[in-house]
């Protein structure tokens, strides 16, 4: 398993304790696989840290990695946006991230990110 990259509906699967979010998870942790949080997602699902515990102890661990949204992914979101007729900066980031991985992304908003990439390995929770 190459990792996963999580969207905002992961994280916010995961801040729920989904059960299929924390099976994923949990799978993933077995191999060391490598966990991509888009830094976007990060913020659009984070609103109290102080007790979102999963949350918090996902972006700590060794094998996740918050990917921020610098100059270079910045101007690659915003080709993306332009190319797919969309606005959605997050998705495009999520998108960017995981192509660039080579990970499946999990999601729940399949459709959002089949218009930005209809190639893009998901993983619908």
């Amino acid at each position: 398993m190459p990792g996963l990259t999580l969207d905002t509906g992961g994280l916010i699967a995961l801040d729920r304790n989904d059960r299929r979010i924390v099976v994923l998870l949990a799978r993933a942790a077995q191999t060391s696989a490598s966990i991509t949080v888009p830094a976007t997602a990060l913020a659009q699902a984070i609103r109290r840290p102080e007790h979102q515990v999963r949350l918090a102890r996902l972006v700590r661990q060794a094998t996740t990695t918050v990917v921020p949204l610098d100059r270079v992914d910045a101007t690659s979101v915003g080709r993306l946006l332009a190319a797919s007729g969309t606005t959605d900066i997050v998705d495009a980031h999520v998108v960017i991230c995981g192509r660039r991985s080579g990970q499946r992304v999990v999601t729940s908003d399949p459709r959002d990110l089949r218009r930005l990439d209809p190639d893009i390995q998901l993983v619908e929770i």
